[in-house]
This record gives structure tokens, C-alpha cells and sequence, in this order.
């Protein structure tokens, strides 16, 4: 006699319902996040399901290349070293012009700074909910662990529908758990409070027009969020003389980069002449504000574009004038 069948499950659920169940909460939940001490770098990569990318971080720029920017790289640096040290030291957010500096400025104190335990993590504004569990991951890390994190989020801005912001404002100082010693958030925008602030929301006050009991309380949420930042630092347009001196430091830049890597000796001096020789140098000055003005302003970034542009063309002729 055959062995009656097993009885399936009175519950089971059809085999593509349970693919589609399982696919759908692996992306509602976030993968165990594991951190390397020895990894200078991390982007957070993937959205809410996603992880944390090793970086190969390009070391080159140092802080002594930053120029016309000193007090603003002042109080971060002594900011970075407080939280190095182990002292108390604040969330920094970096605001004003494009282009002047202000990402560059966390790449060169990863230079400075990554012998003494310093660490970044890149996140973006989109990304700020697994944030909680990037602090956590940093928690967990041994006790004798000598480094220390910046979460680093660039161009760093919310619009007045997106709720996101919120959970930045419990990490960076309302949660109970919000004050660690190795985790700092260093943003960058070019919004001063980050969440925009509407005329009409005055106007509105002012005439009586809102529906709401405490109107103001509205202007008071659009500034809580940049007012967790302990560091404002502003960046401004540069004069004409500060982008003629950054424009000449990064050709140097170029040009010590040339003559210890390329053969073609006569390429290095024909930089090396243009670097030393006056009409030539006034028509890079003529080139570079030129190129300033066809960029719609002066900075540190249109600079560095400039001194690229103009080394390229240089070299450029030389080979072809080998031929």
C-alpha cells in the first residue's frame, strides 16, 4: 500500500506571492553595515537598501593649495583638530559662492588630517535616512579605535515638501543619543538655512492671511535645521587679484606635475617659459580673466578649470610642433 500524500500547508502562500514578498522587504531593509578603520573613504551608494562603497581618494590637493580662503580653512582646521583630540567640537555647515572651495577644503584635510585618524563619509541629501545606522555602524567600532568620521554631505538643501530633513535634525542634535565623540557632519549648500524661506510666509503673517494659531512658528522650523550646525562658515566672491593668484599657484601646480612625469623636456620648458616670462604671462592673465568672464564670476574652481584648460593647450603644442 502507497504512503498517502503529505497534506500541504493549510496557509501556504502561491510561490510567486512569496518571491514578490521576499524581494519587497529586502529592499525596505538596510543591509548590516560594516565599517573599516583602515579605509580612508566611503560613499554611501544605492538608496535605502544600498551600502557603503570604499573610495579611492585622489591625496594631491593640500590646504596650502587653497588659497584666499584662510579664515574660513582656519576655523575648520581647528575645529577638525578639536574632534581629532578628542575635544568637544561642532557639526559645520559651509555656505555662500560656488566653487570656492568649500568641497574641496574636506578633501585636503582627508590629507592633512588622515594620519591622525581622520575619515569621511560621503552621503547624499537623498540618502540621509540610513544615517542613523552609519552612526551606528561608527558606535559599534572598537574602543581602541583612533579614528574619528566626518559624514560629508555636498550641496546639501531641502524643499519646503521634503520631510527628509528631519532626520539630519535628530541626528546632528535632538535624539538622546545625538552627542557622539567620533562621528561630526560637515555640509556644504549654498542656502544659508537650507530649507527655503517664502516672502508670502511674512507677508502672509503680517496681513493676517495664515490659518495657522502660531505663524511663526513656521520661520522657526525653516532655520532649526541650520541652526544644529554649532559652525557656520561663509564663502564669498573673490576679487580679481585673489583669482589671478590661485589661477598662477595651480599653473605651478601643473607645471611641477609635468616636469617630474612626462619625457618631453621641451613641453616642461616651454611651460617653465610661459611661467617666467612677462608678455607671455600677461597673455595668460588676459586668458585666464577672459575665461572668468565667459564662466560668469571668478573662484577657486573656475581657476583650477583655467589652469587645466591652458596647461592642456600648451602641451598640446608642443607635441604638435614636434611634428
Amino acid at each position: 500500500m502507497s504512503p498517502s500524500p503529505k497534506p500541504s500547508a493549510p496557509y501556504a502562500l502561491p510561490e510567486p506571492l512569496l518571491d514578490l514578498l521576499s524581494q519587497y522587504l529586502q529592499q525596505q531593509v538596510t543591509p548590516t553595515i560594516e565599517i573599516d578603520p583602515t579605509q580612508l573613504a566611503y560613499r554611501w551608494v544605492g538608496g535605502r537598501n544600498g551600502h557603503l562603497e570604499p573610495l579611492a581618494v585622489n591625496l594631491f590637493l593640500s590646504l596650502d593649495d587653497l588659497l584666499g580662503i584662510a579664515t574660513q580653512k582656519s576655523k575648520l582646521v581647528q575645529n577638525t583638530r578639536q574632534f581629532l583630540k578628542g575635544y568637544p567640537a561642532n557639526h559645520v555647515l559651509m555656505t555662500g559662492t560656488r566653487g570656492a572651495g568649500k568641497s574641496s577644503l574636506i578633501r585636503a584635510l582627508l590629507q592633512t588630517y588622515h594620519s591622525e585618524g581622520l575619515r569621511i563619509i560621503e552621503i547624499a541629501r537623498d540618502d540621509l535616512l540610513v544615517l542613523d545606522k552609519i552612526r551606528a555602524a561608527i558606535n559599534k567600532l572598537p574602543a581602541d579605535c583612533n579614528c574619528h568620521y566626518v559624514v560629508y554631505c555636498d550641496d546639501l538643501a531641502f524643499s519646503g515638501q521634503d520631510e527628509s530633513y528631519r532626520t539630519l535634525k535628530s541626528v546632528l542634535d535632538g535624539s538622546l543619543d545625538s552627542e557622539q565623540d567620533k562621528l561630526l557632519v560637515y555640509a556644504t549648500s549654498n542656502r544659508r538655512h537650507l530649507l527655503p524661506q517664502l516672502m508670502k510666509d511674512n507677508v502672509n503673517i503680517y496681513n493676517g492671511q495664515t490659518d495657522e494659531v502660531n505663524p511663526y512658528e513656521t520661520i522657526d522650523e525653516t532655520v532649526s535645521l541650520s541652526d544644529r550646525f554649532g559652525l557656520w562658515l561663509s564663502f564669498y566672491p573673490m576679487n580679481q587679484q585673489t583669482y589671478l593668484q590661485i589661477v598662477q599657484h595651480y599653473l605651478a601646480i601643473q607645471k611641477e606635475h609635468i616636469n617630474s612625469t612626462n619625457d618631453a623636456t621641451d613641453i616642461a620648458l616651454k611651460l617653465d617659459a610661459s611661467m617666467n616670462d612677462a608678455e607671455l604671462a600677461a597673455g595668460i592673465r588676459a586668458d585666464a580673466l577672459r575665461w572668468a568672464s565667459e564662466r560668469g564670476g571668478r573662484s577657486g574652481r573656475v581657476a583650477y578649470q583655467f589652469s587645466r584648460f591652458w596647461t592642456g593647450q600648451a602641451q598640446l603644442k608642443a607635441e604638435d610642433n614636434k611634428r
